[in-house]
Order: C-alpha cells, then sequence, then structure tokens
C-alpha cells in the first residue's frame, strides 16, 4: 500500500514591508524625512523673524518674547532621551506622523495664544513634537545606508533644517510683516499638517530600529561615559550656543549693522538660509572624505571670523554695504550649520550599537545650546549688538579649542583604524574615516589621531 501524498507544508506569512536595506542609497526615504525636519526647523527658527511684534502684542520686552525660544530649546533638550526610551517599540512610520501632528496642533495653539502664559503652552507642545520627531528621522535615515554613506544621509535630513532657514525664516518674516506673526504661525501649522500627509503616504512601514529595545534610561545613558561620546556632546552645546547668541535676535542685531527695512533684513536671512543649506550640504559629503574634525575646524574657524567682522561694523561708526553684511550672513550660516552632519557622525563612530538614543543626545545637545545662546544673547542685548556679536565670536573660538584639545588628547591611545575603519599591510575593513576625533599632528605606533595604520591589517569599527 501506497502512502496517500502529504499536503504541502503551510505558507508562512508574507513578511510586512520594511525600510529599504541598508545596502541601498536610502537617499530617497531621507528626502522624505527632510521634509518632516522642514516643518520643524521652521516652527523652530520662524519666531526669530517676528519676536517684537509677538512682544508687542503680548505687552512683553523683547528679551522675555525671546525666552520662549529658550523655554522650546529647553523642553526639547529634556524631552528627547526619554521618549527615545518612551517610544522604543512603536512603528517609526506612526511615531513620525504623530509627532508631526502635534507639532501641527501646539503651533495652531500658540498663533492663537490670548497671553504670554498660552504662548510659553504652545512652544512646550511644539518642543515635544520636534523631540519626538528629529531624532527618529535621523536614526532611521543613517540605518537605510551604508556606512559610507551615513554622512550624506544624515545631512539630506538635517538638510531640512537648514532648508527652513534659508525658506521658511524668511518667508515667515515676509508673512509676519504683511500679515502679523499670528497668520504666520498659522501657516506654520498648515504646512506641518502638509509633512505629516507627505511622510505618511511617501515613506514605507518602517519596525523599530534594531537598537531600541525596551531599556531602561539609566542603562541606555551608559553610552554616554564612552569616551568618544563626551568628547562630541558638549562641543555640540557650545557650538549651537555661539550661533544662537546672536540669531535670536537677528532683527535687532542687524539693524545696529545697517540692516533695518523689511527687505533688507529678509534678504540677510535669506543669505543666512542659503549659506547654512550650503554648509549643511558640504560638511556631509567632506565629513564621508576627509573625517568631520576637520571638517568642525573650518566651521568654528569661518564662524569665529564672521562673528568678529559684525563686532567691530556694530561698534563702529561706518556702516558697511549690504553686500558685505549679506557675505557675513552667508558665511555665519555655513559656519554654524556645518556642525550637525560631522557631529552625529562622530557619534554613530563612538557608539555604533545606541544610534537613535545618541542622534536623540546630539538633538538634546543643539537645543541646549540654542537655548543657552537665547538666554546668553538676551543677557548681552542691552549692551548693545557689538556685545551681542563678540561673545558669539569668543563662543566660536572656544568650541575650536576645545575640539582641536578633545582630538588631540585621543591620539595614541590605540584606537583601531581610521574612524570607522582601519588601514593597515594587508586590507581595508571599511570606508569610513577620522569619524570621532583625530590629532593633525604626529603619528603614533599603533595610531595615527583617532585611528591608525597598524602593522597587522586594517582593523575593524573604531570605539570612539
Amino acid at each position: 500500500m501506497t502512502d496517500a501524498p502529504k499536503a504541502p507544508p503551510p505558507t508562512a506569512p508574507a513578511p510586512a514591508p520594511t525600510a529599504p536595506a541598508a545596502t541601498g542609497d536610502g537617499l530617497g526615504p531621507a528626502a522624505v524625512l527632510a521634509l518632516g525636519t522642514f516643518a520643524v526647523g521652521t516652527d523652530a527658527f520662524v519666531t526669530a523673524g517676528f519676536l517684537p511684534a509677538t512682544a508687542s502684542a503680548l505687552h512683553v520686552s523683547t528679551s522675555a518674547a525671546g525666552q520662549s525660544v529658550s523655554l522650546f530649546a529647553a523642553c526639547y533638550a529634556l524631552a528627547s532621551p526619554l521618549l527615545a526610551v518612551a517610544t522604543a517599540r512603536a512603528p517609526r512610520r506612526a511615531l513620525l506622523v504623530g509627532a508631526l501632528v502635534l507639532l501641527a496642533a501646539a503651533n495652531a495653539l500658540t498663533a492663537l495664544a490670548p497671553t504670554y502664559p498660552a504662548l510659553l503652552a504652545g512652544r512646550l507642545l511644539a518642543a515635544l513634537g520636534a523631540a519626538a520627531f528629529t531624532p527618529t528621522a535621523g536614526a532611521s535615515a543613517a540605518a537605510l545606508v551604508g556606512p559610507e554613506r551615513r554622512g550624506r544621509a544624515l545631512a539630506v535630513v538635517i538638510g531640512g533644517l537648514t532648508a527652513a532657514t534659508a525658506l521658511g525664516v524668511p518667508l515667515g518674516r515676509v508673512a509676519a510683516v504683511g500679515l502679523g506673526w499670528r497668520a504666520a504661525l498659522g501657516a506654520v501649522a498648515a504646512l506641518t499638517a502638509l509633512c505629516a500627509l507627505a511622510v505618511r503616504l511617501a515613506l514605507p512601514q518602517l519596525p523599530p530600529l534594531p537598537d531600541t529595545e525596551a531599556v531602561p534610561l539609566r542603562a541606555r545613558l551608559a553610552a554616554l561615559r564612552r569616551p568618544g561620546v563626551l568628547a562630541v556632546l558638549p562641543l555640540t552645546v557650545l557650538g549651537m550656543a555661539a550661533c544662537y547668541v546672536p540669531y535670536a535676535y537677528s532683527v535687532p542685531v542687524l539693524a545696529a549693522v545697517g540692516v533695518s527695512g523689511r527687505t533688507a533684513v529678509v534678504v540677510a536671512l535669506v543669505l543666512y538660509g542659503a549659506g547654512a543649506v550650503a554648509g549643511n550640504l558640504l560638511a556631509g559629503r567632506f565629513a564621508d572624505r576627509h573625517g568631520p574634525v576637520r571638517v568642525l575646524t573650518v566651521g568654528y574657524a569661518v564662524m569665529a571670523a564672521a562673528f568678529a567682522v559684525l563686532a567691530g561694523l556694530a561698534a563702529g561708526p561706518v556702516r558697511a554695504g549690504a553686500g558685505v553684511v549679506g557675505a557675513l550672513a552667508f558665511l555665519w550660516g555655513a559656519g554654524s550649520w556645518c556642525q550637525t552632519p560631522p557631529q552625529q557622525l562622530r557619534l554613530l563612530a563612538a557608539a555604533p550599537g545606541q544610534g537613535a538614543l545618541l542622534v536623540s543626545l546630539n538633538a538634546s545637545g543643539i537645543y541646549l545650546g540654542i537655548g543657552a545662546g537665547s538666554v546668553l544673547g538676551g543677557v548681552a542685548l542691552p549692551s548693545g549688538a557689538a556685545a551681542v556679536f563678540a561673545l558669539a565670536a569668543v563662543l566660536a573660538l572656544v568650541a575650536g579649542a576645545l575640539l582641536r584639545a578633545t582630538a588631540c588628547g585621543r591620539r595614541g591611545r590605540g584606537g583601531p583604524g581610521r574612524g570607522a575603519s582601519g588601514r593597515g599591510a594587508s586590507g581595508r575593513a571599511g570606508s569610513g574615516r577620522d569619524l570621532s576625533g583625530r590629532c593633525a599632528s604626529g603619528r603614533g605606533a599603533s595610531g595615527r589621531g583617532a585611528s591608525g595604520r597598524g602593522a597587522s591589517g586594517r582593523g575593524g569599527p573604531t570605539s570612539t
């Protein structure tokens, strides 16, 4: 007797659609995520264009109105790592869309705020939405590409923020002048809602990141004890503080160097934003090729030089032409926004298994710097625009000195390889370069800066 034919085994259910593999270029989804960071950036930066009008409408001083920027930044900084843990197992597309919806609602609330406390409440809710979106977007973009393209993917996502400085902030200024600051914030709310729709329709299903299991916050923050992380995060705070000391009060300080007309202010903000876009995109590309420390060194030098010249113009009796101030505004933006991709790249190299958390901590550092810079700028503003620009120049110089000190201090510790990969006699393990820090001078026996040429072969991923 022959056996009856066996039924075929049940077919496994088709897997849910997931993000593209890291072997693809991943820059298409990163561009979609950049729409969201554009909305976040417009919300975060647009208020600088109409602080005087907001202060007048709510019967507070310009410095007090500027503290709404500080509140937004402080809430973002505190909430970002907490939300990274609380939302660890949430599907990323749903999280990204929900964060943008919250941001849109918060902007609508702010636009309708009848009092200063109501305005602050709206900014607090907006900070929560931004804190949930930006780190998730950055970590997702980095996960979609191979290590050799992470700098560019991060630059695309952060490019949404810099594009907001180039387009969103000047357009917000125009809307505030023509329609009022409340209408400008209402327009930001509508823009954010449209970006949420675009992310929902264009982005594929994104499962939780592989490194975002439900680990307690204390265990996650253990990454802060890594020397490479400790060398990066304080620099993020300091560099962004240097940028925001004058930027939070851009309208009055630009007036002090002769940029006082409505059109002139908008043009100066557009040039600042254009510099921010250029600096961000070039920084991502050059950080992949030449290492982030070199890019950051140039950025801080450019910032310090631009602020020093602007301080001299504000203090002196001679006013420069619009072309000179416009060029300085361009350099100001380029130097300020070339920081973020290299800093994120250094963090991902320092602790590659905790990308989502570290990107959120870097975002916290950015907004802590924005908040600190806004506070310091408000303190210096009564002394005049020259004092504001001079303080920003000093902070940029200190940031450059801290970068060189921490990068050179890590030389000779036996770091394996050069950045994300080492270089030795027998082969190459990867393509990253000088990711977490590098001293430009000297060669040790086993390392070159943060990474080196070993005798035994090219190393694996660096731990710095």
